[in-house]
């Protein structure tokens, strides 16, 4: 027997396509009272959802979406790809699309999982600080993969990572994206995405890998206020002028590219990417705060070297810092 799709998801999917509908027909189509819907609608909005309500006429989306669905995002992959997909899912809320694919376990190596979800009522980002995302207006997407041994460079692969975004983005959008090292999307000087890697391995052994990537897409003016109040300035998709967002193509783009660039990096490592990280480094030249647990360092940055530490140049000269140790950014 299918399982009812909880209210508020069938709301949401009900004003998707922007229009106007009323209290009553989002009821009779529910088969729930108005007042449900209007609970679901509050809901929504505590999620980050952007809902107008007009007396006598009803409720509208700030902009339309397309809800993300297997369907479409499984066709739009490649066959080399989908003959390594163990396992595709697209949920509508869970904790967290890292962890539900950690609890999913490894998969064979060179095969991957792949699970997305509209919402997550515990979304993280680097350092546990919270991600926030609104359903319909971002992209969550966490993808598993196995090595058969352990990669000499894992600890640069998040920079790999947001290599295999921006190529992906640049079929959506000309807009310039640069990178954030260690593991942030930026565009117009405001912070577009992130990436979250979360790695098991055995010493001499296979390792187990989980990206979580996140995207905004359309934030909504009360979404965006939330996340200026956390500490960052954000920027979304449709600023960059990609609107409407078909999320479904997106997340396939982004798939085949993370598939092609893990082949790559376990061939190559971080070589393969390392030009292309360059050539968007957010930081390159600016005088950085980098505050570690020893206190903080002050100076101008460097860029990566070949093992994907930032070198930043300061009074005491270049000194290199990896992911796990410190916190990084521009002064103003």
């Amino acid at each position: 027997m299918s399982r009812v799709a909880p209210l508020v998801q069938r709301v949401l999917g009900a004003l998707a396509d922007g229009g106007v509908h009323s209290g009553q027909q989002l009821a009779a189509r529910a088969r729930v009272s108005r007042s449900a819907v209007w609970k679901a609608v509050g809901a929504l909005r505590d999620m980050g959802v952007t809902i107008s309500a007009t007396p006598h006429r009803g409720y509208q989306l700030a902009a339309p979406f397309l809800p993300l669905a297997v369907a479409p995002i499984e066709a739009q992959l490649t066959a080399e790809v989908r003959a390594r997909r163990r396992h595709l899912d697209v949920a509508w809320s869970l904790e967290s699309t890292n962890d539900s694919l950690l609890a999913r376990g490894a998969p064979p190596s060179g095969e991957f999982d792949l699970q997305l979800a509209e919402h997550q009522s515990a979304g993280r980002g680097r350092r546990a600080r919270p991600w926030f995302a609104p359903p319909g207006g971002a992209l969550c997407l966490s993808l598993g993969w196995s090595f058969a041994t352990l990669p000499r460079e894992a600890p640069s692969l998040s920079l790999a990572v947001g290599v295999c975004v921006l190529r992906a983005l640049a079929s959506f959008t000309s807009a310039p994206v640069q990178l954030k090292w260690p593991n942030d999307l930026y565009a117009q000087g405001r912070k577009l995405g992130g990436i979250l890697i979360e790695l098991q391995a055995e010493s001499a052994g296979p390792a187990f890998v989980v990206i979580g990537i996140g995207i905004n897409c359309e934030l909504g003016a009360g979404l965006s206020r939330r996340v200026l109040k956390s500490g960052t300035t954000p920027v979304d998709l449709a600023t960059l002028g990609l609107h409407p967002i078909d999320r479904n193509q997106l997340a396939a783009a982004l798939t085949r590219e993370l598939v092609r660039g893990l082949l790559q990096f376990t061939d190559r490592g971080l070589a393969a990417f390392a030009a292309e990280w360059r050539a968007a480094d957010a930081l390159a030249g600016l005088v950085v705060n980098v505050d570690t647990p020893g206190g903080r360092v002050v100076g101008h940055a460097r860029g990566i070297d070949a093992e994907g530490a930032l070198c930043v140049q300061g009074v005491t000269g270049l000194q290199r810092f990896t992911t796990a140790e410190v916190s990084v950014r521009a002064q103003k």
